[in-house]
């Protein structure tokens, strides 16, 4: 089985968001658990978690340190537009550019994930 779970939430969003994040995470672990093959990736303004999960404090870090070995990266462009490439980049994620998107550095291709066999999942 191929995943590829999609963090679109914002971390600004309040219980909505961290229920979404947290929800996705839960997917992810599973995965990992059972053998399958997961990503994960931040779009959108969920590139803001790349900050808030590296916090030992916030709720979701135990979870995030479980399966932060399966996050392809950040897209690049989304980071660039909700102000979130920074702490991306200081928190080791890589900026994905995959798909070069006309006004942008490029951001991650959902397409191309899904072309591979993977079940995008977005949260």
């Amino acid at each position: 089985m191929k995943t590829a779970v999609v963090i679109l939430s914002d971390p600004r969003g309040g219980d909505e968001a961290l229920g979404r994040l947290w929800n996705g995470l839960a997917v992810a672990h599973e995965c990992k658990e059972r053998g399958d093959d997961v990503t994960i990736l931040f779009q959108g303004a969920g590139t803001r978690w790349a900050g808030e999960l590296r916090k030992a404090a916030h709720p979701a870090h135990g979870l995030w340190s479980e399966v932060e070995d399966r996050v392809a990266g950040v897209s690049c462009g989304c980071a660039e537009v909700f102000g979130a490439a920074g702490e991306a980049r200081e928190s080791g994620l890589e900026l994905l550019k995959e798909y070069a998107l006309p006004g942008t550095p490029g951001i991650a291709s959902l397409r191309s994930l899904a072309s591979r066999g993977y079940s995008v999942l977005t949260f």
